[in-house]
């Protein structure tokens, strides 16, 4: 875990106190019920995804190298909340020590920024695949690929690593409560009474230039397709290179929508969204999409799609 300052000028609190979701009254017990079960399907389903891609040497391609990498992190992002949230709801286990949630913070920003890298390298793969048809394998080789993946996996490190040690020298008073369920940055930081300032830039720039730079890394590359699209000479050339990004498109749209709406929440829009919904949509925007995306690309992707149909066939077939 992160170490935490330990001198006489920084007063962290021993621990944090995450309030969970408040507001919810008799709906806590269905919230939490459904979050568990999302989470259970997220592992089963992420987990399913990984194993075909590994055993279906058909998928052993550039394409589902970024699907694997989407899939183990779709695993390790709500894995790093969900657990702890349960517990709040329903062992009223609250409480959470310093360290682990600066260790907590880490990881769930780390994870973000590796999420959108990933989408942002998917994107750049289907640029390829579409435009340069003939030279996809040997624009994207094996190095290639994992030079991108290191590089998305070093630029999250790099990027996040200073967060906890901001929130770490901050000056604490008395209070210890985070209007949270986990130790979201900018939550923590609000429990802070000094002067907070370097920590809210630093969040505000590493959203704008991270988030910002992938988005529009994103657009551009989608504006390349487009064009490369209308160039096709036939009706179904043009729907057959479409579809290939149709699940991509789902995925970046279920996946920015809530971390965009709870970041211009945090900043600003506090006084006209009710506390609880901001919470709510922030453990929305971890959950849902690592549900989502395996269910999208399974049913999108047909070879993924076929591989799950004989599983299901061979689990459903009677012994002789």
């Amino acid at each position: 875990m992160l170490a935490i300052p330990n001198t006489s000028h920084h007063h962290m609190p021993a621990s944090f106190v995450l309030v969970g979701i408040p507001g919810l009254g008799e709906g806590t017990i269905w919230i939490s019920i459904s979050f568990c079960l999302i989470y259970i399907l997220s592992l089963l389903s992420n987990c399913l995804l990984l194993f075909i891609i590994k055993t279906e040497l058909s998928l052993h391609g550039p394409m589902y190298f970024f699907l694997s990498m989407l899939a183990m992190n779709d695993i390790a992002f709500p894995s790093c909340t969900v657990p702890k949230m349960l517990a709040i709801f329903w062992l009223e286990d609250e409480q959470v020590d310093a360290a682990g949630c600066l260790t907590q913070m880490f990881f769930v920003h780390s994870l973000s920024v590796i999420e959108t890298g990933i989408l942002a390298a998917m994107a750049y793969d289907r640029l390829i695949a579409i435009c340069f048809p003939l030279r996809y394998t040997t624009l994207l080789t094996y190095s290639v690929l994992v030079k991108i993946a290191s590089f998305i996996v070093v630029r999250a490190v790099i990027f996040i690593v200073p967060i906890p040690i901001l929130v770490g020298h901050l000056q604490y008073c008395s209070n210890n409560i985070v209007a949270h369920s986990y130790c979201e940055h900018m939550a923590v930081v609000n429990v802070a009474c000094g002067d907070t300032h370097i920590n809210s830039i630093y969040g505000l720039v590493i959203a704008l230039s991270i988030t910002g730079f992938d988005l529009l890394f994103i657009g551009l590359s989608y504006v390349k397709i487009l064009q490369a699209v209308c160039h096709l000479p036939s009706k179904e050339a043009r729907h057959k290179a479409v579809g290939t990004c149709g699940s991509h498109i789902c995925v970046i749209v279920i996946t920015y929508l809530p971390g965009i709406f709870s970041f211009v929440t945090y900043r600003f829009g506090k006084k006209t969204v009710p506390h609880s919904v901001h919470i709510f949509l922030a453990n929305i925007y971890i959950l849902y999409p690592s549900f989502l995306n395996p269910v999208i690309y399974g049913v999108k992707t047909k070879q993924i799609r076929q591989r799950v149909q004989r599983y299901l066939l061979h689990i459903n077939k009677p012994m002789p």
